[in-house]
């Protein structure tokens, strides 16, 4: 059986066919999912942004434009939905690992554990305020061009990339001041 498009599962969405809906959701469950937990850092959180996305997902099915890659639509929605949870919440202070953020117990790909390494990434990138964190999240997690980052943020092309510089300069002095990685003069703190 041929796997359908997802052009195709929203238009049989909108002539009723709710079983093109569950595929959808699950084709789409789990990138949601993530990048919430990206954005938030709170599993809980990101289950409630999850949902919250699927709901307005079905919503607004007949503004998605066909031109465009479902995904990205998808996606965005649930970048957007994370930032706005994070400032209705007033968290743009940096988040404390020990407050909320636990990773979960699982495999790489090659079978090993999540390393200590992984996890210290993921703690100084929940320190970068929500536009830093999005951009990180957007480009290296999502694999975002600048211009679907541009779209998806409402900004200009020069802004993301300034955004990016700057996120990027943030989250290497996080790594160096966690003793991660070497400062330029090459030491390690």
């Amino acid at each position: 059986m041929e796997e359908q498009n997802d052009q195709m599962l929203v238009w049989q969405c909108l002539q009723g066919d709710t079983a093109a809906f569950a595929i959808l959701v699950g084709r789409y469950k789990k990138p949601v999912f993530n990048v919430a937990l990206r954005m938030t850092g709170s599993y809980e959180t990101a289950e409630d942004i999850s949902q919250s996305v699927f709901v307005k997902m079905y919503e607004k099915l007949d503004t998605v434009d066909y031109k465009r890659n479902v995904f990205n639509w998808v996606y965005t929605m649930a970048v957007n939905e994370s930032i706005n949870l994070l400032k209705r919440s007033n968290r743009h202070r940096p988040l404390d690992a020990a407050a909320g953020y636990q990773a979960p117990e699982g495999k790489l790909e090659n079978g090993l554990q999540i390393s200590e390494t992984s996890e210290q990434v993921k703690t100084a990138l929940m320190t970068l305020n929500t536009d830093y964190r999005t951009a990180i999240v957007l480009k290296y997690f999502a694999g975002f061009s600048y211009e679907e980052m541009s779209g998806a943020l409402g900004i200009p092309v020069k802004t993301v990339k300034s955004r990016l510089f700057s996120a990027r300069q943030l989250l290497k002095d996080q790594l160096i001041a966690q003793g991660m990685i070497e400062n330029e003069r090459g030491e390690v703190p």
